[in-house]
């Protein structure tokens, strides 16, 4: 397989999670993660999480249950892919439950290897996160 053909399926990996979380479709958003992937946030809101269920628990504490929905209406900004990474840079709109405005944005850097989503590690607002998605 080229190195060019591995970029742009590593790119649809990414483009197919946030089209999920675009529609609140959680579940969807983590379909092609490895069992053992890890997700960080930067900053000191959420420490990194290991392994596919407590993603997925935490993701359903963190947006399933406080924004509408439980989506953020992503926009893709930039893509750019190199060897087992991509990183993405993205714009996303959301409401909380109790009307707050969520709207971020995000830089994020995949980790993917054979289809499957290793760890991603994301830069966003952590005041706009604390204010609105943290008790």
């Amino acid at each position: 397989m080229s190195t060019e053909l591995t970029k742009e399926q590593n790119k649809d990996v990414v483009r197919r999670a946030i089209a999920a979380i675009s529609r609140g479709d959680l579940d969807g958003f983590m379909a092609d993660a490895a069992e053992d992937v890890t997700l960080s946030v930067m900053g000191a809101v959420f420490p990194p999480i290991h392994g596919k269920p407590r993603v997925m628990k935490g993701l359903r504490n963190a947006l399933g249950a406080r924004l509408q929905g439980g989506a953020i209406v992503m926009t893709i900004e930039n893509l750019i892919a190199e060897g087992d990474f991509v990183a993405e840079q993205s714009k996303g709109i959301a409401r909380t439950n109790d009307g707050k405005d969520y709207n971020n944005t995000y830089c994020r850097v995949w980790q993917i290897r054979d289809g499957k989503i290793l760890a991603m590690q994301e830069y966003l607002d952590t005041e706009l996160v604390r204010a609105c998605l943290v008790d």
